[in-house]
């Protein structure tokens, strides 16, 4: 998998790398079908921003998030990346299997 780390007005030190890195490896482990990873940090006046694009057979999924503090929006960005690619090999398993996504309806 090729994983490309960046920075925006902002020097990704080793430290950060292996954040990212680590923070990366329970997606990779939950869909094993990611070809490839692009993540830019950025900092905005006050706000600390991270991005993730990550490319997978017919899609790229793209999350984003900010904050006050770097570390913790990487956090948050990784937990929505990780709901979509779950989300998103559900619907491959469920659509292999010929079955419709099931609909909830409450009464």
């Amino acid at each position: 998998m090729n994983l490309q780390i960046s920075g925006h007005h902002i020097e990704v030190t080793p430290a950060l790398r292996e954040y990212v890195e680590n923070k990366l490896d329970p997606v990779l482990r939950h869909f094993d079908k990611v070809t490839g990873a692009s993540v830019v940090l950025s900092v905005e006046k006050l706000k600390q921003k991270a991005e993730v694009t990550v490319h997978v057979p017919g899609k790229d999924m793209h999350v984003e998030e900010a904050g006050d503090d770097l570390y913790a929006a990487i956090d948050a960005m990784f937990d929505k990346l990780d709901r979509q690619v779950q989300k998103y090999k559900q619907k491959l398993q469920d659509h292999h299997r010929g079955e419709k996504p099931s609909m909830h309806i409450d009464d």
